[in-house]
């Protein structure tokens, strides 16, 4: 059984001592300011090298992990086996390659199969975000490591995208994708034909002692000639953490709360209109979050004060401080120099607990090389 956390209150100093451990070797691909590593890291894993785009996710990641090699290129520009060589492996040998490519493209959000294709707006850079997928397949393919866990948002299962992603059944009986996708593009058939036996599930973040409901996609991958069943965790909890209970002992500055402030904007009086726990009738992103109930799904917009999403129930945005104990992430990270920045970063993770608990199952008992 995976060791209980308390995701409202640890440190980067818990995060360490558990890797000290050394279970397992990892490497992360998309990582971002570190979500799914902090869960690795939380379960024993020893982070050896991250991939990441971004440059303001880089200096975040550094500054938090200074002894991790963080690779800096495109992804697309990135060989497997030099990345291995890097940290002293071989193809084979790393035991866990994770990776969380962009998904604004295939999010209910977003403009989803209306914008494949496209290049777009990507944190303060410009890129195309729904090709990413397959680089993971190559890289995974190069790289050969025992096991993955990819992560991406619970809507490529619907619609369009479902036919994007693929299935068993498509791969067996060759089930029609309706012009999406052909069999062999699939990210089901990419993923199997690396070499890999996959199952997948949803998984939500209020389920995994956070409050909030965050629906992710988690993909996990054995390689075929290791004799591992993939199991999935169950809830660690039916009695949702409320975030009045999030935010017991919390104290907001007022610079905290003067940098969350959004009377100056439009969806201010959006806000004061729209009771608790209810949407607003003007927009639709915008979502006032009720002290009795989980929050709704953080996103890396809602570092804009004046843009609609999930709001305080005092008609403000969320404070950095709250909403690092939305994500489930260690109280004192460090996640950049403004606001926006913060919250983007935050946005744009997983929750570390839905890896922890993942990640903990699938290295419960020693791995046996083949």
């Amino acid at each position: 059984m995976a060791k209980k956390i308390n995701w409202l209150d640890y440190s980067m100093e818990d995060i360490e001592r558990e890797s000290k451990k050394e279970k397992f070797t990892a490497i992360s691909l998309f990582a971002g300011v570190g979500g799914g590593c902090i869960g690795a890291k939380l379960a024993g894993g020893k982070l050896l090298a991250i991939n990441e785009f971004i440059e303001e996710a880089q200096r975040v990641y550094k500054i938090n992990f200074p002894n991790t090699r963080v690779v800096p290129d495109d992804v697309r520009q990135v060989n497997g086996k030099k990345l291995l060589a890097s940290v002293g492996l071989k193809v084979g040998e790393l035991d866990l390659l994770m990776g969380s490519p962009p998904c604004s493209s295939f999010s209910t959000v977003g403009k989803r199969e209306e914008g494949w294709g496209e290049v777009k707006a990507y944190s303060d850079t410009k890129q195309r975000t729904d090709d990413l997928f397959p680089e993971f397949a190559r890289l995974l393919t190069e790289m050969q490591p025992k096991f993955f866990v990819a992560e991406n948002v619970a809507s490529l299962l619907e619609g369009k995208a479902k036919y994007l992603f693929g299935s068993e059944q498509l791969d067996m009986f060759g089930e029609q994708t309706n012009g999406v996708a052909k069999q062999e593009d699939t990210f089901f058939h990419q993923l199997t034909s690396a070499g890999y036996n996959i199952r997948y599930e949803v998984l939500n973040s209020k389920d995994f002692g956070v409050p909030q409901s965050r629906k992710r996609l988690i993909i996990v991958g054995v390689r075929n000639d290791i004799n591992h069943r993939i199991k999935f965790p169950i809830p660690t909890t039916h009695n949702h953490i409320t975030l009045s209970e999030a935010f017991s002992g919390l104290i907001n500055t007022e610079d905290e709360l003067e940098e969350a402030n959004i009377e100056k904007y439009a969806i201010y009086q959006a806000s004061l209109d729209t009771p608790r726990g209810a949407k607003s009738t003007k927009y639709f992103s915008l979502i006032k979050q009720s002290p009795d109930k989980y929050a709704g799904t953080l996103t890396q917009t809602a570092g804009c004060l004046s843009a609609a999403s999930i709001v305080h129930w005092d008609n403000r945005k969320f404070t950095v401080a709250e909403s690092i104990k939305i994500m489930g992430f260690p109280k004192d990270i460090y996640l950049g120099d403004t606001y926006p920045n913060k919250i983007e970063r935050l946005g744009r993770a997983i929750t570390p607990s839905v890896y922890y608990y993942v990640i903990s199952l699938l290295f419960k008992t020693p791995v046996k090389s083949p």
